[in-house]
């Protein structure tokens, strides 16, 4: 990702969906697609990374620069008139350190500028309410910061034995029905949540073969972080919570 300060209008306005979240918990937000102008377009391509390989289209960051603002403005009318299409995401294997492998996706760069917008009107609203526990893929935090305050609780609760447990395949497994009903407790607005489904339903193209998987959300996909921390808001954080054990 680019550079992390950000335009004074965009944090304005972020910051006041921010604060309407923290003021209101229970209010659901009908109406922020509108807020994806030009503007906020090219703040989300100044903070998409320039560097990754190009997607199915094989257009890279690179090329997409020489005609910025044109297309920019382009990407806002489909955009705005509901024509933009997520295209598919291209498949990728890599090698993990017990001799498994891990998919990856790549999507377009434009399709990441797109991603990378949502996932800033939602971190707007969803960073006021994960738990203080949860450091996975978030803004700011780590996995050292979380090791670290791992360390601090035994210490100071004397606990001298952990169980280590992982979610197998979540990416791979989310459940897009569970994940749209989440979702629209606190964001109900059209224009995400078609968004949303269009890169659920995308498919993945791997070895020229267009498949639609009906589950899971591609890793390598800007949105796919904040969509999983969603699910597991509701599935895991929130029992851990009730059982006090976060």
């Amino acid at each position: 990702m680019g550079g992390t300060s950000r335009s004074p209008t965009i944090s304005t306005r972020l910051q006041q969906i921010a604060q309407q979240a923290v003021r209101y918990p229970r209010m659901v937000f009908e109406t922020l697609a509108h807020l994806m102008d030009v503007e906020f377009l090219r703040e989300a391509y100044r903070l998409t990374r320039k560097d990754s390989a190009a997607g199915v289209d094989g257009v890279t960051a690179r090329e997409y620069a020489e005609n910025l603002e044109e297309n920019l403005r382009s990407l806002h009318e489909r955009l705005r008139s509901g024509r933009y299409k997520a295209p598919p995401v291209e498949r990728a294997w890599l090698e993990k350190v017990d001799g498994g492998k891990r998919p990856i996706g790549k999507p377009t760069f434009e399709d990441k500028i797109v991603q990378r917008a949502v996932v800033m009107l939602l971190g707007a609203i969803y960073e006021q309410e994960f738990y203080g526990f949860s450091y996975g893929f978030r803004e700011g935090r780590s996995a050292h910061q979380a090791l670290q305050e791992l360390r601090r609780t035994c210490e100071r609760m004397n606990i001298g034995w952990i169980v280590d447990a992982d979610v197998s395949g979540c990416f791979d497994n989310l459940d897009h029905g569970l994940l749209r009903a989440f979702i629209k407790q606190r964001v109900n607005d059209g224009g995400i949540l078609r968004l949303i489904g269009k890169w659920l339903n995308a498919g993945v193209l791997e070895e020229g073969i267009l498949t639609y998987p009906g589950k899971g959300t591609s890793q390598g996909g800007v949105i796919s972080p904040m969509l999983a921390n969603i699910f597991l808001h509701h599935v895991l954080d929130e029992w851990s919570k009730k059982s006090n054990l976060g």
